[in-house]
């Protein structure tokens, strides 16, 4: 029986259209939780799951990271990494309006428009890594090349 919140998101049409691997797992989830309490709440690894990071530059562009959750996104790094003088997280009440999506279940997949975006060169490591799954109480895992490949991003050290 599918999960009672089990829905489509723009993610996972987008992972659909690109023909990419993938799989979704669904929990319970009223409310927006850190990333590091969903992966204890389900016994998954920090180094495998990914939270998304979305920052405004000197420019005025967006620009989206991806880092394991348990580390920081070193603004130095990034900024160098999308050729900004500086770049600053985009502030919590912006994230809807800006991506599409809300707090917690921000995904790079699927945002209103396609941001250059950087993943955390520690996904290559990795046959699978987890991501939001564009919802909250959504996850979806996939092959950090298809990840790559779906938000044509570059890859990079990114974080403290």
């Amino acid at each position: 029986m599918p999960h009672p919140k089990a829905q489509k998101t723009n993610a996972m049409r987008l992972l659909d259209r690109a023909k990419a691997s993938y799989r979704v797992n669904y929990y319970d989830c009223d409310a927006f939780i850190d990333a590091i309490h969903v992966a204890d709440l389900l016994h998954q690894p920090y180094n495998r799951t990914f939270k998304t990071l979305v920052t405004t530059g000197k420019s005025g562009a967006h620009f989206v990271f991806v880092v394991p959750i348990a580390q920081e996104l070193d603004l130095r790094k990034a900024a160098k990494a999308v050729n900004e003088k500086y770049v600053e997280l985009l502030h919590v009440k912006d994230i809807r309006a800006v991506t599409g999506y809300v707090r917690g279940g921000c995904t790079p997949i699927g945002m209103k428009k396609q941001f250059p975006t950087v993943l955390h060169e520690s996904a290559l490591q990795f046959d699978e890594i987890i991501i939001s799954g564009g919802c909250l109480g959504a996850q979806i895992f996939l092959a950090p090349g298809d990840l790559v490949k779906v938000t044509n991003a570059a890859v990079a050290d990114i974080t403290e």
